[in-house]
């Protein structure tokens, strides 16, 4: 009788487990939904952030091959920590204030507050540092408002030293403000210009590099800043070729086919570039516990 009374205490306490994550998830999804929304209508309609749709399932991945690779890891000795209360407290009132605000992309950075503080709670703080770069990833998700009153600025700096590099090689362009003229053509560098797009993505490409990569912490961390001015100078370099593309074959065909094809053949000189910019900061091995 006893032996069957502690198989029912068992097979509750195994149900209670197995529901409770799933209520969790269940309530969690709920309550996020109208972030998980805007996020989707902003990866799709928003240039500058549609490689965001890759963060959450990129994340997910690194953080299921954290747990298969650590051996003495399993499902069985979960050990919560009260601790995370206080994290999912304050990203749970600090989302419902985001929200009820209207601050999108601030509630964006709740809800990943409310994952880590969950996590806590249910796995540890073990865990939490395990995964540490999975839940820190998916910040890159949320498009930024300040990207959009950037990309003028940066078109400009793109503009003049652009105009300065064809000036140097010997083409003949006249300069005011954002406006080229050539002798056989007007251009206006606009917004489209400012290669923000590929800054941003080439950022969170050169993050999750440096993360797989095993190497000296200066390393890492010059490999993921190194971003930008790779980015910059990318979009420079691709201005500048768009500028002769124009004097040589007419404006027509440097903005309806160069300008489109152009931002793509420079992303992958910028990835190919990452071959040896990564030999030469010592970073060319791939870390066995996250691969």
């Amino acid at each position: 009788m006893r032996h069957e009374e502690e198989e029912q205490i068992g097979a509750g306490s195994r149900l209670q487990r197995s529901l409770l994550p799933g209520l969790v998830v269940t309530v969690f999804a709920l309550l996020t939904w109208p972030i998980w929304r805007w996020l989707w209508g902003e990866w799709m309609g928003n240039d500058y952030y549609s490689h965001g749709v890759l963060i959450v399932p990129v994340a997910v991945y690194l953080a299921w091959r954290r747990l298969q690779n650590d051996r003495s890891w399993s499902w069985t000795t979960v050990l919560g920590d009260t601790h995370g209360l206080f994290v999912l407290v304050i990203s749970l009132v600090a989302y419902l204030y985001f929200l009820n605000s209207k601050a999108y992309y601030l509630a964006a950075f709740a809800v990943v507050g409310l994952l880590v503080g969950l996590v806590w709670v249910w796995a540890g703080r073990r865990v939490v540092s395990m995964w540490a770069f999975p839940l820190g990833y998916l910040t890159l998700m949320a498009p930024l408002p300040f990207i959009e009153r950037a990309t003028l600025p940066l078109a400009l700096f793109t503009g003049v030293c652009s105009s300065a590099l064809v000036r140097f090689l010997g083409l003949e362009i006249t300069v005011i403000g954002n406006a080229i003229t050539l002798p056989n053509a007007d251009l206006v560098i606009g917004a489209q210009c400012s290669g923000i797009n590929s800054m941003i993505a080439l950022t969170a490409l050169n993050a999750l590099t440096a993360y797989l990569l095993a190497g000296p912490l200066w390393g890492r961390v010059a490999l993921v800043l190194l971003a930008i001015p790779i980015a910059m100078v990318g979009n420079i370099l691709r201005v500048a070729t768009l500028l002769f593309v124009a004097r040589a074959w007419g404006a027509a065909a440097a903005f309806q086919f160069y300008h489109t094809y152009s931002g793509i053949l420079f992303f992958v000189l910028a990835l190919l570039l990452l071959i040896p910019l990564t030999k030469l900061l010592r970073c060319t091995t791939l870390r066995s516990d996250v691969v």
